[in-house]
């Protein structure tokens, strides 16, 4: 079982930026596509970034397509979310998961493992 931890949320004014970390542990990391949702109050969790198991390809919600950047360094077992031009509307809990095989997906029911998520709050 791999267990996935968060860091680097915060409040930050609209038109800022955050990084957000991943850090896995407890299993082969490398052989596993990745991704990054955010969950609202009252809406669904919902689909933001994914990165391939060898960090070739990536995948953006139209949403944050050119201001979030998804990468992930194998050697170190974390994946990065570099967050700017922040919106209130990004406001969310931010969730890093771990998917079951190496190819990207946006479905929530194809990753096996989450981390606890982080708060990300920006101010207009």
């Amino acid at each position: 079982q791999v267990q996935l931890v968060e860091s680097g949320g915060g409040l930050v004014q609209a038109g800022g930026s955050l990084r957000l970390s991943c850090a896995a542990s407890g299993r082969t990391f490398s052989a596993y596509a990745m991704g990054w949702f955010r969950q609202a109050p009252g809406k669904e969790r919902e689909f933001v970034a994914g990165i391939n198991w060898s960090g070739t390809t990536t995948d953006y919600a139209d949403s944050v397509k050119g201001r979030f950047t998804i990468s992930r360094d194998s050697a170190r077992n974390t994946v990065n979310l570099q967050m700017n031009n922040l919106k209130p509307e990004d406001t969310a809990v931010y969730y890093c998961a771990l998917k079951r095989g190496p190819y990207l997906t946006r479905r929530t029911s194809d990753f096996g493992s989450w981390g606890q998520g982080t708060q990300v709050t920006v101010s207009s």
